[in-house]
Order: C-alpha cells, then sequence, then structure tokens
C-alpha cells in the first residue's frame, strides 16, 4: 500500500501513471489533482479530484462521459474498463445478450448523445442489461446527472483501488 508521502512524492508524470485513468482517458482531474499536493491522506485525495470532476462545466463532463466505452462491444478499452466489464461477465455474452447490447447502445448513443454510463462493478449482465432498458427511456437532463452520478461511483472504485496497491 502506498503512503500519503509516498503519493505527496511524486513527480507529476508517475502521478498521471498512477492517477490518470480514474476518469476514464481523461487526465485532466489528475492534473489539477497534482496541483493540489501535499495531500493530507488518501481520502483528501479522493476529495479533491471528485471535486474537480464536479465542478467542471457540463462541456467537459460531457467529453468525460464520450470518453467511456460501449458496454460489451467496445474494441478499445482500457486495462481498467477491461476488467471493470470482464468481473461483469460483459465478455461472456450469449449471442442475444450482444446484439441487445449493441442496439442498446446505439439507440442510447443517438438519444444522449453519449455512452450508456454504469458502474459494473458488483453486478451481473443481467442487472446491467435491466438498468440499460429502464435508462433508455428517461429524459436527456435526467440520463446526464445519472451518467454523471455514475462517472463518480467508477472513479471512486478507481480510487480504492489504487490506495489498496
Amino acid at each position: 500500500m502506498r503512503t500519503i508521502d509516498n503519493i505527496n512524492d511524486l513527480n507529476k508524470s508517475d502521478f498521471l501513471s498512477i492517477f490518470g485513468n480514474v476518469f476514464e482517458k481523461t487526465e485532466s482531474v489528475a492534473m489539477e489533482a497534482f496541483e493540489l499536493k501535499p495531500f493530507k491522506n488518501f481520502e483528501d485525495i479522493v476529495f479533491k479530484m471528485l471535486d474537480i470532476y464536479e465542478n467542471y462545466e457540463k462541456n467537459k463532463i460531457l467529453e468525460i462521459l464520450n470518453a467511456h466505452p460501449e458496454l460489451a462491444i467496445a474494441k478499445k478499452m482500457t486495462s481498467e474498463s477491461i476488467s471493470e466489464q470482464a468481473s461483469a461477465k460483459l465478455n461472456q455474452c450469449s449471442n442475444d445478450e450482444y446484439e441487445e447490447f449493441k442496439k442498446l447502445n446505439a439507440e442510447y448513443k443517438k438519444k444522449f448523445n453519449f455512452p450508456f454510463i454504469i458502474a459494473v462493478k458488483g453486478k451481473d449482465k443481467n442487472e446491467i442489461l435491466n438498468n440499460f432498458r429502464q435508462r433508455i427511456q428517461s429524459d436527456v437532463e435526467s440520463e446526464f446527472l445519472e451518467a454523471k452520478k455514475q462517472v463518480k461511483k467508477i472513479a471512486t472504485f478507481r480510487l480504492n483501488e489504487i490506495n489498496k496497491k
């Protein structure tokens, strides 16, 4: 486990290699957090990174949402996304499940202009599909807020994983 002193002593490059993908393919949160060192403890890092994200303008949030891969069908994913989706067995879909994910992903992206985002940790593919089917019925503003909330959950899970190392 890293100590807070180890983290505070990291140079920018090393800090970004550890924290740069907490928000999917978006290093800006980690870059801004790096400038807020020294951190009191790991919870301080979590608080500051989530606060940076929460205070972004809507267009920046949309950039982060759009950096997320589609569920079960994305070909290019970060190692974090691969691991997270595999834990929910999204890499083991039947042909019917795969086709439904493909259809829902396309409809969702067309309706909302960003991919469906859900923190998959602790969920199985049936739970995720049911959630997908329900949320695609939402209005654009409600779904934007839900996707934003899901990104925070994903970031929190990723930060907790970093803290365990």
